[in-house]
C-alpha cells in the first residue's frame, strides 16, 4: 500500500543468464510480470538480431492460427474458453506446434480446394438440369404454335415461326437454325437483350426463364439469381458475334443436343450425377467440420502459447551476447521490494532448464529518472487512470490517487447532490460491481461500455456520494423528503390560503420558524418558499469556497512532503512558506469570516448590532480589505467589523501576502546565486591549496569550514547546470501562475454551486412541466396519462439528467482535480513502469484483435 502514496522504490539491475536457461528465465519473468527490460542493442537493425528467425517462425504460427479461427467462426463453432492460462512452451515444442499448425492448415486448405471444386462443378451441373427443363418448354410452345398454324392456315400469326428443332418455316419453306443455350445473371438480363438485338441488327430470337431458387457461388458463397436463355440465328456469323457477346456478360453456355430424346438422355445423367456430387459433398464438408471442432476445443490455449514464445523471444533480442557466445547479459528496471520475488523466478526458470549456472542479478547506480511504478488493484486502478491521463507522475513524488479516492467523488456529488438520481447511478454502478466476472469475460468491443465498466468503482462512489448530499441538500427527483417534520410553523395557513397562494416567503425571523435547526440537511418547507433560491445560492456558494480553499490548501500541504522526501530545504523555505502564508492570509481568511458571520448574527435579533441588518457582506468586506477601503454600515450597527481588532488584523495578514510575493519571485534564485558563489570560491581555493601542497608552501594552518563546499548545506535544489537567467524567469513564471492562480482557481471552485444549482432547477422543471402534467388528470384517462408521461419523464431523466448533467459533472471535476489541486504539488514528468508482462501482452492482443 505504501507505493500507492508514492511510486515504488525502483532499481536498475544488470542480469547475467546462461544461454541455455535464458529463455526459461525469461518465461518465468513473464510470468511474474515486474520486470522492465531496457535495449541494449538499439543500434542493431531488427531484422539482424539473434533470435529473429524464432520471432518470424512465431508470426508464421500465428497466421495459421488466424486461418483457422477465420475458418472456424465461418462455420459459427463456439471455441473454447476455459480460462487457463498454459505456461509458455519450450522451445523444442516449438516443432510439434509448428508440425500440427502445418498440418491442419494444409488439410483445411486441400478440403477447402476440393470443396470449391465440388462446389463448381455441382452449379454446373445444376445449371445444366435447369437448361435442359426450360429449353424443353421453349421446343414444346413453339411446336405448339407450329401445329395450331397448320391445322388454321387463315390464322394471321407471324411470318417467321419456330418449328421445333427442325428451324424457320416462312411461306412453306424450312431454314435450318442455330441456337446457343446458357445461364446469365438476372439482373444482366436488360442489357444483355438490348446489346444482343444492337450488334445482330434484330436478326436472332432470345427466349428466357427464370431460375426461380438461388444458386451458391463457389468462389465467394454468396447466394446469387440467375436466368436461363436461349438463342436462335441463322449463319456463323451471327453464331460468332452471338457468343462474344455472351463472353462479354460473362453468359455461361452449355451444350443442349437438338433431339428431344437426346435431352431427357442428358437429363437423366445429369440428375445422377448431382446425386452422386450431393453424397460427396456431404462427406467433404462433415470431414471438414470435424477438423475445426477438433481444432476449436485448443485454439485458445494455442494463441496463448504462440504469443508467449514471440514475447519471449522478442524480449531476447533486447539483450547482449558476451565474447563467449555463452551468456546473455541484460538490464531491466525492477521494484526494490520485489528482488526477492524476481530471484525465486530466475531461480525457477534455471531449474526448469536444467543449467548448473545459477543467473546473476546486480544492481547498478545511474543517473538516469527510473520509472514510475504504483501498485494498484482493480479499485484503485480507475483512479490512478485518471491522472496517468494527466501525466506520469515524476518517480517518488507524491501520488494523489488515495485522496482522490475521497475527494473526487465528493466534489463531483456537490454539484450533482440528488438522492434518486443518485439512487439510479449507484445501483447501475453496483449491477456492475455485483457481475464483475460474467461482464469481463463476455469482452465486449462497445468503447462506451468499456470506459463505463473500467469505471465502474468510480461510478459506484460516485452515485453513493451523491445520494449523501442529495440528503443534505434534501433533494429527491426535484422534491424534498419530510423526514423529520418540519421547524416552521404552518398552523397560521389553512387550506384555502395554500391552495390561492403560489408563493410562500420564509423569513427566519417570524414566529413562523419554531427554532430548533432540521436534523439533517435542509427543511423540506423551503421547496414552497418562495425565497428558497436566494437561500440556496448563498449557502451553496460559500459551500463552494470553503471546499475549494481547502482542497487547495491540501494541495500546498502535499507538496511539503515532496520537498522533505527530496531533501529540498530550499524549496521548503522559499516556496512552500510564502505560499501557505499567501493563501492563508487572503483565501482561508475569508472562509474565517463565513464562518464568523454564520455564528455571530441572528435574523430574529433586529435592530441591534448583531441583526440581519447589520451582517456585512463577506465578499465585499474582502475586496475593501484588499483594496485598503473603509466598509460603509448604518448607525445601529455601531461598527463595520465582524469581531474587535479587525481591521488591524486585516491589515496585518494583507502585507504578509503582498510580502509573500517577492519572497515566491526573489528568495528562491538569490540563494542558489549565492550558493553558487560560495561554491566557486571554495573551488578556487581549494585548487590553490593544493597547488601550494605541491610546492612545499603550506605552512598556514588549514581551517575546518574549508573541508566541505558551503553549497552542501541547502540541500538539493535540482538546478545545479541551469543558467541563473532561466531560473529567474522560471521563478517568475511560477509566482505569477502561484499568485493569480490562487484567484482564479478560488473562483473556479464556484462550479461547484452553479452545477449543482442547474441541477436541481432541472430536476424541478422536469417534474412540474412533465410529470405533474400526470398526476392532475382524473378518471381512467389519468392512469393510461399518467403512463406515458411517466415513460417521457423517466427517459428525460436518465438521458439529461443522470447522462449528459452525470458527465458535465465529472468533467468539471476532472478539471478541479488536474488543475485547481495537481498544480499545486504535481509535476508529473514521469514515465510509466512498462513491465514485461503475459498478461498484459495477452490482454492488448486480444483488444487489438477485437478492435
Amino acid at each position: 500500500m505504501g507505493s500507492l502514496f508514492r511510486s515504488a522504490e525502483m532499481t536498475l539491475c544488470q542480469l547475467f543468464l546462461q544461454s541455455e536457461a535464458a529463455y526459461a528465465c525469461v518465461s518465468e519473468l513473464g510470468e511474474l510480470g515486474l520486470v522492465q527490460f531496457r535495449d541494449l542493442n538499439p543500434d542493431v537493425n531488427v531484422f539482424q538480431r539473434k533470435f529473429v528467425n524464432e520471432v518470424r517462425r512465431c508470426d508464421e504460427m500465428e497466421r495459421k492460427l488466424r486461418y483457422l479461427e477465420k475458418e472456424i467462426k465461418k462455420d459459427g463453432i463456439p471455441m473454447l474458453d476455459t480460462g487457463e492460462n498454459p505456461e509458455a512452451p519450450q522451445p523444442r515444442e516449438m516443432i510439434d506446434l509448428e508440425a500440427t499448425f502445418e498440418k491442419l492448415e494444409n488439410e483445411l486448405r486441400e478440403v477447402n480446394q476440393n470443396a470449391e471444386a465440388l462446389k463448381k462443378n455441382f452449379l454446373e451441373l445444376t445449371e445444366l438440369k435447369q437448361i435442359l427443363r426450360k429449353t424443353q418448354v421453349f421446343f414444346d410452345e413453339a411446336e405448339h404454335q407450329a401445329s395450331a398454324q397448320m391445322a388454321d392456315p387463315s390464322r394471321e400469326e407471324e411470318q417467321v415461326t419456330l418449328l421445333g428443332e427442325e428451324g424457320l418455316r416462312a411461306g412453306g419453306q424450312a431454314l435450318k437454325l442455330g441456337f446457343v443455350a446458357g445461364v446469365i445473371l438476372r439482373e444482366r438480363i436488360p442489357a444483355f437483350e438490348r446489346m444482343l438485338w444492337r450488334a445482330c441488327r434484330g436478326n436472332v430470337f432470345l427466349r428466357q426463364a427464370e431460375i426461380e431458387t438461388p444458386l451458391e457461388d463457389p468462389s465467394t458463397g454468396d447466394q446469387v439469381y440467375k436466368s436461363v436463355f436461349i438463342i436462335f440465328f441463322q449463319g456463323d456469323q451471327l453464331k460468332t458475334r452471338v457468343k462474344k457477346i455472351c463472353e462479354g456478360f460473362r453468359a455461361t453456355l452449355y451444350p443442349c443436343p437438338e433431339a428431344p430424346a437426346d435431352r431427357r438422355e442428358m437429363a437423366m445423367g445429369v440428375m445422377t450425377r448431382i446425386e452422386d456430387l450431393n453424397t460427396v459433398l456431404g462427406q467433404t464438408q462433415d470431414h471438414r467440420h470435424r477438423v475445426l471442432v477438433a481444432a476449436a476445443k485448443n485454439i485458445k490455449n494455442w494463441f496463448v502459447k504462440v504469443r508467449k514464445i514471440k514475447a519471449i523471444y522478442h524480449t531476447l533480442n533486447l539483450f547482449n551476447l558476451d565474447v563467449t557466445q555463452k551468456c546473455l547479459i541484460a538490464e531491466c528496471w525492477v521494484p526494490v521490494l520485489d528482488l526477492e520475488n524476481i530471484q525465486l523466478a530466475l531461480r525457477r526458470g534455471t531449474e526448469r532448464s536444467g543449467s548448473s549456472v545459477p543467473p546473476i542479478l546486480n544492481r547498478m547506480d545511474t543517473p538516469e529518472d527510473p520509472p514510475t511504478y504504483n501498485h494498484t488493484n482493480k479499485f484503485t486502478s480507475g483512479f490512478q487512470v485518471l491522472y496517468d491521463a494527466y501525466g506520469i507522475a515524476s518517480y517518488r513524488e507524491m501520488n494523489p490517487t488515495p485522496y482522490t479516492i475521497i475527494t473526487f467523488p465528493f466534489l463531483f456529488a456537490v454539484m450533482f447532490g440528488d438522492l434518486g438520481h443518485g439512487s439510479l447511478m449507484t445501483v447501475f454502478a453496483a449491477w456492475m460491481v455485483l457481475k464483475e466476472k460474467p461482464l469481463q469475460a463476455q469482452k465486449s468491443d462497445n468503447e462506451i461500455w468499456n470506459i463505463f465498466f473500467g469505471g465502474r468503482y468510480i461510478i459506484l462512489l460516485m452515485g453513493l456520494f451523491s445520494m449523501y448530499t442529495g440528503l443534505i441538500y434534501n433533494d429527491a427527483f426535484g422534491k424534498s423528503l419530510n423526514i423529520f417534520g418540519s421547524s416552521w410553523r404552518v398552523s397560521n395557513y389553512n387550506y384555502n390560503y395554500t391552495q390561492s397562494v403560489t408563493d410562500i416567503m420564509l423569513d427566519p425571523a417570524s414566529e413562523d420558524y419554531i427554532g430548533y435547526p432540521y436534523p439533517l440537511g435542509m427543511d423540506p418547507v423551503w421547496q414552497l418558499s418562495k425565497n428558497k433560491i436566494i437561500f440556496q445560492n448563498s449557502f451553496k456558494m460559500k459551500i463552494s469556497i470553503i471546499l475549494g480553499v481547502t482542497h487547495m490548501l491540501f494541495g500546498v500541504a502535499i507538496s511539503f512532503f515532496n520537498h522533505t522526501y527530496f531533501k529540498n530545504r530550499l524549496s521548503i523555505i522559499c516556496e512552500f512558506i510564502p505560499q501557505v502564508i499567501f493563501l492563508v492570509a487572503l483565501f482561508f481568511y475569508m472562509v474565517i469570516l463565513m464562518f464568523i458571520k454564520w455564528t455571530k448574527y441572528y435574523a430574529t435579533l433586529t435592530d441591534t448590532p448583531l441583526g440581519p441588518r447589520c451582517a456585512p457582506s463577506v465578499l465585499i468586506s474582502f475586496i475593501n480589505m484588499v483594496l485598503v477601503k473603509d466598509t460603509p454600515y448604518e448607525a445601529v450597527c455601531e461598527t463595520p467589523y465582524m469581531y474587535a481588532g479587525q481591521g488591524g488584523i486585516q491589515m496585518f495578514l494583507l502585507l504578509c501576502a503582498f510580502v509573500c510575493i517577492p519572497w515566491i519571485l526573489l528568495a528562491k534564485p538569490i540563494m542558489i546565486m549565492r550558493s553558487r558563489k560560495e561554491t566557486s570560491q571554495y573551488s578556487v581555493t581549494h585548487n590553490q591549496l593544493n597547488s601550494a601542497t605541491e610546492n612545499g608552501d603550506a605552512e598556514q594552518p588549514i581551517h575546518n569550514n574549508t573541508s566541505q563546499p558551503p553549497a552542501a548545506a541547502h540541500g538539493g535544489d535540482g538546478h545545479d547546470e541551469e543558467p541563473m537567467g532561466e531560473i529567474f524567469i522560471h521563478q517568475g513564471i511560477h509566482t505569477i501562475e502561484y499568485v493569480l492562480g490562487s484567484v482564479s482557481h478560488t473562483a473556479s471552485y464556484l462550479r461547484l454551486w452553479a452545477l449543482s444549482l442547474a441541477h436541481s432547477q432541472l430536476s424541478e422543471v422536469l417534474w412540474s412541466m412533465v410529470l405533474n402534467k400526470g398526476l392532475t388528470v382524473d378518471g381512467w384517462t389519468g392512469g393510461v396519462a399518467l403512463y406515458i408521461i411517466f415513460t417521457i419523464w423517466a427517459s428525460l431523466t436518465v438521458s439529461i439528467l443522470v447522462l449528459m448533467e452525470g458527465l458535465s459533472a465529472f468533467l468539471h471535476t476532472l478539471r478541479l482535480h488536474w488543475v485547481e489541486f495537481c498544480t499545486k504539488f504535481y509535476s508529473g514528468n514521469g514515465y510509466a513502469f512498462q513491465p514485461f508482462s503475459f498478461e498484459l501482452i495477452l490482454d492488448s492482443a486480444s483488444q487489438s484483435k477485437e478492435e
